[in-house]
């Protein structure tokens, strides 16, 4: 019933599997299969029930939406090799959407207003063919206006398929083969199925009895939702997607994927969508994935970048098991038996002392920061009390650092020094940090009381 690639301790492995059949069993689904991969590595896969000749790992299911993120990835593609920017309009690119000014970011992210579904036959069930072109998909436009609200959109997708058909000068198909299933090794993902694959099934509400939902060729739908894949292939995507690979993009790529790009709906402050990716708080930790599904087919697949655990599942059933709460427990389960370890701590290799003379405490009025030297020449500053504004810093060949994170994210982080060369202050953005609260002569903006601190009067003195 299970396969180990990598090593997990036994009990970390009967939990996973406990996990998975218990959402097989309650959620009444003819198969329920999954896989957790941690550190870059498949270190378990496991499904249920188990069958002469079933094979979890190997076998395909349907991802449905799933397939958002690998049309995401597409564009960003195309964004990284210079041949699109995300701020430009999509009519720009593929004329005759008459979605005027909506932009391709806002189609990522879902915030450019379009309506959930396309008009017509439920698309899911229906063939491709009775949507031949972008005007069947879209009907009458947006809904809402571009960029205010998150609205989940297929057809947004849909276009975006279209656009890197027209972008790229190839179908969709074949951009995806070369694009990202080549590169990744990802060679039981594709548009078809390839035995073995599970069948599609809806389960009676009030008995335990099975209907065949149909597998429809979705045309010009299939970049919203109409791949097939394995939790093989799944888990070796979402390490990609937690990491990055020059051949497809790059680690800062997907980590923009995964940064909120469209305001939440009210009430879900837990839940916010990327560029192509959601991103959830559960168990205390922020995963990134997509959720799934299709007529006979469940799939869910979570990471969390800082536990460096991914997880997959995926069944065959319309409705019944929580496929996306399953992955998202599997990686819970993980990260709590066997947390990861920390990166073995390294003296620099080399230190430059003006650097060095840069450490240490620093105030920005009377709050108190501190500057660490990090490997690359980089900064952090942080404050030693609570929660303040800080932020890591990395070089810049004019002698700068631009900030990474936090309220600085951005920002400039300069060295003033005086005409003799002796540091006079820190800027951050126009923050000034001195060695001294409110030090004479730095250059604290207002000024420094020229009689300096003082104590409160005592009254008992008249």
């Amino acid at each position: 019933m299970t396969s180990s690639v990598t090593t997990l301790l036994p009990a970390t492995e009967r939990a996973l599997l406990t996990s998975v059949a218990t959402a097989q069993s309650t959620g009444r689904s003819p198969s329920l299969v999954a896989g957790v991969a941690r550190d870059g590595q498949l270190a378990w896969t496991g499904g249920c029930p188990e069958t002469d000749g079933f094979r979890p790992a190997q076998t395909q299911y349907r991802m449905g939406s799933i397939t958002k993120t690998f049309t995401a990835v597409l564009v960003l593609r195309l964004r990284d090799e210079g041949l699109l920017d995300l701020d430009d309009p999509v009519e720009r690119h593929l004329p005759g959407t008459g979605l005027g000014p909506v932009t391709i970011a806002q189609l990522l992210g879902h915030g450019g207003g379009l309506r959930a579904e396309s008009p017509g036959p439920w698309w899911e069930r229906t063939p491709g063919t009775l949507r031949p072109g972008l005007a069947d998909v879209l009907g009458e436009g947006p809904i809402h206006p571009a960029g205010r609200r998150f609205h989940y959109s297929n057809p947004g997708y849909t276009v975006l398929g279209s656009l890197v058909e027209a972008v790229r000068g190839v179908p969709w198909e074949e951009a995806l083969r070369t694009g990202i299933l080549q590169p990744l090794g990802l060679t039981r993902t594709g548009l078809r199925p390839e035995a073995p694959a599970a069948e599609g099934w809806a389960v009676h509400p009030w008995a335990d009895v099975l209907l065949p939902e149909p597998c429809a060729d979705l045309g010009l739908m299939t970049p919203a939702g109409g791949l097939w894949s394995t939790v093989t292939d799944l888990c070796r995507f979402a390490v990609f997607l937690a990491e990055g690979d020059d051949r497809v993009l790059g680690a800062s790529s997907v980590r923009e994927m995964r940064t909120p790009s469209t305001p939440a709906e009210n009430g879900e402050w837990d839940s916010a969508y990327g560029l192509g990716l959601q991103v959830v708080r559960a168990d205390g930790r922020t995963l990134a994935g997509h959720s799934g599904s299709l007529p006979g087919f469940l799939a869910g697949l979570w990471f969390s970048v800082e536990d460096r655990i991914a997880a997959v599942a995926l069944a065959n059933a319309t409705s019944g098991p929580a496929v996306p709460a399953v992955a998202a427990d599997l990686v819970r389960i993980v990260a709590e038996a066997e947390p990861p370890l920390p990166a073995p701590w390294k003296p620099l290799a080399g230190v430059d002392p003006e650097l060095l003379a840069l450490t240490g405490p620093w105030y920005w009025g009377t709050y108190t920061y501190a500057l660490r030297l990090l490997p690359g020449r980089a900064l952090e500053l942080q404050p030693l009390k609570g929660s303040g504004r800080g932020a890591r810093f990395t070089p810049e060949q004019d002698g700068t650092w631009t900030g990474q994170n936090g309220y600085h994210a951005g920002e400039t982080l300069r060295v003033v020094r005086r005409e003799d060369g002796s540091v006079r202050h820190l800027d951050v953005g126009s923050f000034v940090f001195t060695r001294e609260p409110y030090e004479p002569g730095a250059g604290v903006p207002g000024g420094v009381d020229a009689e300096g601190w003082r104590g409160f009067p005592d009254p008992s003195q008249g």
